[in-house]
């Protein structure tokens, strides 16, 4: 088992603790001062070993060590999940498969010269403390990094890695800038857990609210939690968007276009690169396959590109390069590594699937700007006529049902959007069968202009490749709340005038993608997806439990000379897109 697979059940959780941490963290009694005897399910070939924290909160960790005697570079992994691992009481009662898992997933790092530590996180597992998801790791992870240094089977270099949670403490410890930190390689890893968690300020109804509900989460706890929309200081406290300008080092980017944190994977890479301090700038890489938080879903496959297929031996050469200085290559080698996703029905894959390099990110390319019309077409050519508009009933009794999409806990991926049916509230705008070849690659986004006959309403945008045989693939998929249209801090809040266009604009996130010769490009505009995202009960409350009757909303797009609703595309081929 994979630890995406085991991180898949808890990450949305994690995502909203921070703003509503007193209310989440669950109070552990405290250790017994002594360490733990050690527990039978210990993984062979590991030993327990306890650190202090700087408040005297004791941590508990495997250390898994090379053969032989002596002292290697370590690689750290802190988790929420537990160092020892869940036990399934029905597939493996006794632990036997977890604990196979966990010695391979060591083996692969003491084999090549690496001891490999896994923590439990404050208030987790065998650690002392109480938990609160992310809120002690920029200090803690600093504290676990120079502890690891300073252990008589270390020599000094430490690494850390990780996927998801895992991903974000080592995020986290990054941003100490703790002085024994040389390398790091994080696997699907958010930017800023407020976009993640409520994008276009719409909070991920299943993948948040549904999973916590199904944990047994109070009621009042999930009412707080629809309620954390804006931004504060409670989320950006421990925010890399906030913190990352403090990291120092080399960090080792891996994605997916259909993951979860997709836009954060991207983003971290592309201001370290840029942006970073020095140690960071110019020394990243990043890594981006056609992958989600999980297996795809729907009719298309990418077979031999999951993470571990394209990532190869990639981790260990970095670590090899930055905490044992063997001159690899690796830093002779493009930055960037990317997916170009293409036609890829199961039994009909392309060649045109295949991996590209890149100098930075986004490559070089064009914005191309695809201009919805009135006979639900897309074309380049910018709109003239005066007055051009379509409008819809958004009943929120009866919203569009979510297929597919960068999605946790259910179906995720390129899934047919034909499944959605003939809906009046339901539109799409296609281009004619392309006549050639368009490739993107870079951030996508649509400029929307909508009016609502209330005060506050959502729509949602859908990029979608239209196969030759009508199949609808979904490709990226984004909401927006109109009172958020000009921004997410409290001052920007401003709700719609009744019947008055305005102008919003929607982030797609980055991907990858030809469409081939024959398919269509299409843009799919509606005021709903649901569970992936909450329905918003256009009565213009503010966030938080519904008090007033939900309302059917008359929504208008526009697409005239003055208000050119449009696809924005990062276009790298054909350059003479007209």
């Amino acid at each position: 088992m994979s630890w995406r697979k085991l991180a898949l059940a808890s990450t949305a959780a994690l995502l909203l603790t921070t703003s509503v941490a007193p209310a989440l963290a669950q109070p552990r009694a405290a250790a017994h001062a002594q360490k733990p005897a050690p527990w039978p399910g210990l993984p062979p070939g590991a030993v327990e070993e306890y650190m202090a924290l700087r408040d005297g909160t004791r941590l508990a960790a495997n250390v898994f060590k090379p053969a032989g005697k002596g002292s290697w570079p370590v690689v750290l992994s802190r988790t929420p999940y537990l160092k020892d691992g869940r036990l399934d009481r029905e597939r493996d009662p006794k632990g036997a498969e977890n604990r196979k898992r966990l010695v391979e997933q060591a083996k692969r790092y003491t084999d090549a010269g690496y001891v490999f530590v896994l923590q439990d996180v404050r208030g987790k597992g065998r650690s002392q403390g109480f938990y609160a998801a992310f809120e002690n790791d920029i200090e803690d992870g600093y504290d676990a990094v120079e502890w690891a240094a300073t252990q008589p089977w270390s020599n000094g270099q430490v690494g850390m890695t990780g996927g998801s949670a895992l991903g974000i403490t080592a995020n986290s410890a990054a941003m100490a800038a703790p002085p024994h930190l040389k390398a790091a390689y994080v696997v699907v890893a958010p930017a800023d857990r407020l976009s993640y968690s409520y994008p276009g300020g719409v909070l991920k109804e299943k993948d948040s609210i549904g999973w916590l509900r199904g944990q047994g989460t109070s009621e009042e706890v999930l009412n707080r939690v629809r309620t954390r929309a804006l931004d504060d200081v409670s989320w950006n406290r421990v925010a890399m968007t906030t913190n990352r300008k403090y990291i120092q080092i080399p960090i080792y980017n891996v994605g997916g276009w259909y993951d979860i944190f997709n836009g954060g994977t991207v983003d971290n890479f592309e201001y370290l690169q840029n942006h970073g301090a020095p140690g960071a700038r110019g020394n990243q890489k990043l890594l981006m396959g056609p992958f989600g938080h999980g297996g795809l879903t729907g009719d298309l496959a990418y077979p031999g590109s999951d993470r571990l297929s394209l990532g190869g031996d990639q981790e260990i050469r970095w670590f090899d390069h930055w905490l044992k200085g063997v001159d690899n290559g690796i830093m002779d080698e493009p930055p960037v590594q990317y997916f170009m996703m293409a036609s890829a029905r199961k039994g009909a894959y392309s060649p045109k699937n295949r991996m590209l390099t890149s100098a930075n990110w986004p490559p070089a390319h064009r914005e191309v700007r695809y201009y919805a019309t009135g006979d639900s077409g897309l074309t380049t050519r910018a709109p003239s006529a005066a007055d051009n508009k379509v409008s819809y009933k958004f009943d929120p009794a009866n919203p569009v049902a979510t297929f597919g999409g960068a999605n946790l806990t259910f179906e995720r991926g390129p899934d047919d959007q034909r499944q959605v049916g003939q809906r009046q509230d339901y539109l799409r705008f296609t281009t004619p069968p392309l006549d050639k070849d368009v490739a993107i690659s870079g951030p996508v986004s649509v400029e929307l202009y909508a009016a609502t006959d209330g005060s506050d309403t959502d729509f949602v945008a859908k990029l979608v490749d239209v196969y030759p045989d009508g199949y609808e693939a979904l490709v990226l998929d984004a909401p927006i709340r109109t009172r958020y249209r000009n921004g997410r801090l409290p001052a920007d809040v401003k709700l719609m005038t009744p019947g008055a266009p305005e102008r919003l604009v929607i982030d797609l996130w980055p991907t990858a993608l030809t469409f081939e010769k024959g398919h269509r490009i299409a843009l799919h505009i509606s005021s709903s997806n649901a569970p992936r995202f909450e329905v918003n009960p256009n009565t213009g409350e503010p966030p938080g439990p519904a008090k007033l009757k939900p309302r059917v909303a008359t929504n208008t797009i526009y697409m005239d000379a003055s208000h050119p609703t449009a696809l924005v595309l990062p276009v790298v081929y054909p350059l003479d897109v007209k």
